[in-house]
């Protein structure tokens, strides 16, 4: 089996860097190619990058609240880049304020993503879901 390709980043105007590194360290340790945009990523860079590294997925954290604005019309410039059958994933603190989980979930599949964690997701189940759906 051939490699997988993650881009992996913190979109946005949000700076919450260790997240980030803990989750680039365990998905390279469960052996996926991880490029990590770091921080402060815009929806333009992680589709340049899914393209220059075929990727096969695409994972997005947010932490201050905003990934849902941050996150919205991806998927849709992702298929206008050719990338058709790429994985979107996005996890964290996604929304401002409380809301229930479900309700996050609901929008942001809508939105086009495949896989969608609350705060708190232990990387192993991040990780697990991506062996499945990345066979």
């Amino acid at each position: 089996m051939t490699q997988k390709v993650i881009i992996l980043g913190v979109i946005g105007a949000d700076v919450h860097a260790v997240g980030n590194k803990i989750l680039a360290f365990a998905f390279e340790q469960a052996g996926f190619k991880v490029v990590n945009l770091g921080v402060m990523v815009n929806q333009k860079e992680f589709i340049d990058a899914a393209i220059e590294t075929n990727a096969d997925a695409i994972a997005v954290s947010s932490l201050y609240g905003h990934g849902e604005i941050d996150c919205r019309g991806l998927r849709e410039k992702c298929q206008e880049a050719g990338l058709n059958n790429i994985k979107l994933y996005a996890g964290g603190n996604l929304v401002v304020g409380k809301a229930d989980f479900s309700e996050v979930e609901r929008t942001f599949k809508d939105m086009g993503f495949n896989r969608v964690y609350p705060p708190g997701t232990p990387p192993e189940t991040t990780i697990a879901d991506m062996k499945a759906d990345l066979v």
